[in-house]
């Protein structure tokens, strides 16, 4: 007998109340298009748990790319058997054998009231079996190497020995869109990974200024939408050409307003590009006073030209654990590569870190961009990534 299910644990989107069934379904959706390549799988959604029936598919990569999906709290190989005192018995001496210490516990839980022995008295049972018939293990009940987890329910027993940790959060797709600013930072991909925790498909827009910006720093972008596609699906990217606007803005403009005009337009821009895909809110990688760009004031000033709804899941974060998460989703490395985007170039010596909405507003008013806005969005190229696209090997060398 061998591992043959991995049993998915649901988290926060357990606590849903009438509309829990849709989460879980999403959740099943995700986790099906996740491991698409494995054929022989069967995912099955329960209630209070989801269950992926192996059918001889080998657990290890299954289980890695389970530690991806957000909904899922966490999961565990798991074996099936009958509700059967003498099958259960066997069945978690086997589990025990798969499995290296020297130590257990075990815990029994039995949803099912109708099993006629209680979970204590199954405790029993089932250690004093294992105790019997192996030699080189013993009970710790409060550090064990391994703890052996009964879940005696209505269609069947599972028996687990490791409790993997997931990403948590909801499932993605299952509370809207949002449009990412998607620079070529550190901050702006994980702000997009943090929504996605929170449920939200995420669809991404990049300013590029051609040809003050290189084809590489476009591909480093294209690489960290790709990241992103590891834990939400499919990402589309938005390319939206930006050197007639800048090149404009820091002609007609103050010197030190001109950080300030640009995030303007790139929100202005977005909300219509917003509009246009159905996408209900706006998600930059801001984080208070780390820049000119994202004082409070500037927030405030920047903010008046748009009343979509702002995610800004960094705002109250050290940079330091920003780089941490980074690093953690495997972005920092393409994030730090030595390419400019449009947010760093033309940078004024001394930008305005207060700037006041009457006088920004002031500035702009001489100024038509309307027809500068209207080109920018006829000429944007659209791209999807696909997660599938995310495993293939990083062609960045090749453009070396």
């Amino acid at each position: 007998m061998k591992y043959d299910h991995i049993l998915v644990r649901y988290g926060e989107l357990a606590l849903k109340g009438k509309n829990k069934k849709t989460f879980i379904q999403i959740l099943k959706r995700n986790v099906e298009k996740k491991l698409s390549a494995y054929t022989n799988i069967k995912v099955q959604a329960k209630r209070d748990h989801m269950y992926i029936l192996l059918n001889g598919e080998e657990h290890e990569p299954i289980l890695k790319e389970c530690k991806d999906i957000f909904g899922i709290q966490s999961f565990s190989l798991a074996m099936k058997v009958e509700n059967d005192e003498e099958k259960i018995k066997d069945a978690a001496l086997q589990a025990l054998m798969l499995e290296n210490g020297n130590t257990f516990k075990m815990t029994t839980k039995r949803p099912n009231k109708n099993f006629p022995v209680r979970s204590q008295e199954m405790n029993q049972i089932l250690g004093g079996h294992l105790l019997r018939n192996t030699d080189d293990w013993s009970v710790n009940v409060h550090n064990p190497d391994v703890e052996l987890r009964v879940e005696i329910r209505h269609d069947a027993t599972y028996i687990t020995a490791k409790k993997i940790q997931g990403k948590g959060g909801l499932p993605v797709g299952s509370t809207g869109k949002t449009l990412l600013l998607l620079s070529g930072g550190i901050d702006s991909p994980v702000a997009g990974y943090l929504t996605m925790n929170r449920g939200v498909e995420i669809e991404a827009i990049h300013f590029h200024s051609p040809p003050f910006t290189s084809d590489r720093a476009k591909q480093k972008v294209e690489d960290l939408a790709r990241v992103l596609t590891k834990y939400g699906g499919d990402v589309k990217l938005h390319l939206v050409p930006f050197t007639e606007i800048q090149q404009k803005i820091f002609q007609e403009a103050p010197e030190n307003y001109g950080m300030t005009i640009m995030r303007r337009l790139m929100l202005r821009i977005s909300e219509m590009v917003a509009k246009q895909n159905d996408i209900l809110s706006i998600t930059t990688g801001e984080s208070l006073g780390q820049v000119a760009s994202q004082t409070m004031e500037s927030m405030h000033t920047i903010n008046e030209v748009t009343n979509y709804p702002i995610i800004r899941p960094l705002v109250a974060m050290d940079k330091i654990d920003i780089i941490d998460i980074s690093k953690e989703i495997e972005a920092y490395e393409i994030s730090i590569r030595p390419y400019e985007d449009c947010c760093t170039i033309f940078v004024p010596k001394s930008p305005k870190t207060r700037p006041k909405r009457e006088k920004v507003n002031e500035f702009e008013k001489p100024i038509d961009f309307s027809k500068d806005i209207e080109k920018a969005l006829s000429s944007i190229e659209t791209v999807t990534f696909s997660a599938k696209q995310s495993d293939e090997e990083d062609d960045f060398d090749d453009l070396l």
